[in-house]
């Protein structure tokens, strides 16, 4: 089974040929999602040379696999911010993605990109996720969005209520980063696709190796969901979670809104414009990279969720996407290590990308610029409000301790030669001296690889969902045949 989006289906992709690089910049932008093009976007209209490195093509990660919905109501987010920060921050976060909407919205308006203005819910199945959603709405209100509450939103099964907040919009992502992309390009940034960076060293300039030759640059933003440079060990300060959509033909309108559970089990819904009416979008039933037994069980979970509460649904798409959630709940935009500019990054999204994502971008353009952004002081990389995260760092990092440690004792369970994985299957094994080997079976070929993650040595785990290995540790991703589908490794898996 093949995964893919109903954007990636509506918005195909050519295979991108070998391209070699070289050449020189003001800025080289790592990574082609949302955060890149538009960072790459504002630079340019600025008058700053740049250049986008992208490993598989625009669009090809998070952004063109997300639900897109563009709010400021956030599920239970501001609950998590409040949790750890003061009132201030919460309110910095807000004006922030209040901005990055503002932006995104003139922007679509601008370049016709299609957006469908809609009330965002986050709301209540039973009484605790009613208290988590007024609980919710208390912040919000508090942190000045205007939000109001609604006993029974329009929704085929029973809830708890509401938070509601008006004038929010949802987009086809990738119909977005087309228009991006587009408008990078006629203001002269140059975009290089099918090109991985696997080193970025030095200062002024800054150079960066990739797979087809080097560049180098004053500035390097990476803005690659989290970044693929192990120096500051940011992949020890945010947790992997992977998250499941299925999009449904459905016999009348789909839902009126975005909406958002705040208690288990997690569900979100929108629907899509369609040719013929529209779809409804499922999501939900996420987990920590590598760390669940079946992710194709996950889908399967939302189709029987769907098929229970739209008896009337007929799926079309199904697909996942990865996020990355920080240790103190708040995004990241600026210096890879402290005191040093030539290096940046922008991440920590926590599934709201649209929103952090260009206020990521508007903070440092801003920053390369010259400027600040009052506001982009809840994103900075490093500050006093990392401590406030401290007890969920070390419960987040013992846990990885943990999975590196089973990862390795699990094979143990297979030692030796076995019989051959069935189609669409895969394990890891203790098959000769050394490491353990991940055998898989995909359209007919068995492939061996080493099943030793390239990035800091846990063992990976098969992903019946996508035919994939993946690592439990910080959630890089492998194809079958061993290449990096996922950071923060930026080189494949070894032979077996």
């Amino acid at each position: 089974m093949t995964l893919q989006s109903l954007w990636e289906a509506r918005h195909p992709h050519s295979p991108v040929p070998p391209a070699e690089l070289s050449g020189s910049w003001d800025v080289v932008v790592v990574g082609g999602g949302i955060t890149g093009l538009t960072t790459a976007l504002l630079l340019a209209r600025a008058g700053k040379s740049v250049a986008v490195l992208e490993a598989r093509h625009v669009g090809a990660g998070t952004t063109g696999r997300s639900t897109a919905k563009v709010s400021a109501l956030q599920g239970t987010q501001l609950t998590s911010i409040s949790r750890r920060h003061p009132d201030r921050v919460v309110e910095q976060y807000v004006r922030a993605n209040l901005e990055g909407g503002a932006w995104l919205a003139r922007f679509c308006d601008e370049h016709g990109v299609d957006r469908q203005v809609r009330a965002a819910y986050t709301f209540g199945f039973g009484s605790r996720g009613a208290a988590a959603a007024r609980r919710e709405s208390r912040i919000a209100l508090r942190a000045g969005l205007p939000v109001t509450w609604v006993d029974e939103p329009d929704l085929p099964f029973e809830t708890s209520g509401a938070v509601r907040l008006d004038e929010q919009f949802q987009v086809d992502p990738l119909e977005l980063v087309e228009a991006l992309a587009g408008q990078a390009r006629a203001h002269g940034v140059t975009i290089v696709e099918g090109v991985r960076v696997r080193r970025v060293n030095g200062s002024d300039p800054v150079r960066l190796v990739t797979d087809v030759g080097a560049a180098t640059a004053h500035t390097v933003v990476v803005a690659t969901n989290t970044p693929i440079l192990d120096r500051g060990a940011f992949f020890a300060r945010v947790s992997p979670a992977r998250s499941y959509s299925v999009a449904f033909r459905t016999t009348g309108p789909a839902v009126d809104g975005m909406y958002l559970s705040a208690d288990s089990p997690s569900r979100s819904l929108r629907d899509a414009p369609a040719d013929d009416g529209s779809l409804l979008l499922v999501g939900g039933a996420g987990h920590t990279t590598g760390r669940t037994g079946s992710p194709a069980a996950r889908l399967d979970e939302l189709r029987a969720w769907t098929a229970e509460h739209f008896p009337n649904a007929v799926e079309s798409h199904a697909w996942s996407a990865q996020d990355y959630v920080p240790h103190h709940a708040l995004p990241y935009a600026g210096p890879l290590l402290p005191g040093h500019d030539e290096i940046l990054v922008a991440g920590g999204f926590s599934k709201w990308g649209f929103t952090n994502g260009v206020a990521a971008a508007l903070a440092l353009s801003g920053r390369i610029l010259g400027g600040h952004l009052e506001w982009a002081d809840a994103f900075r990389t490093w500050g006093t409000h990392e401590l406030r995260g401290g007890i969920d760092s070390a419960r987040m990092n013992a846990e990885v301790g943990f999975e590196m440690t089973r990862s390795w004792l699990r094979p143990l369970a297979r030692p030796g030669l076995g019989a051959a994985p069935a189609e669409g299957e895969g394990e890891v094994r203790f098959d000769h001296l050394g490491a353990p080997t991940a055998i898989s079976r995909t359209g007919g070929v068995e492939r061996r690889v080493s099943a030793v993650c390239s990035h800091l040595g846990g063992v990976v785990r098969w992903n019946d969902a996508e035919r994939s290995w993946d690592c439990p540790l910080h959630g890089s991703r492998f194809g079958a045949d061993g290449e990096v589908l996922d950071g923060p490794a930026t080189c494949g898996l070894g032979t077996g």
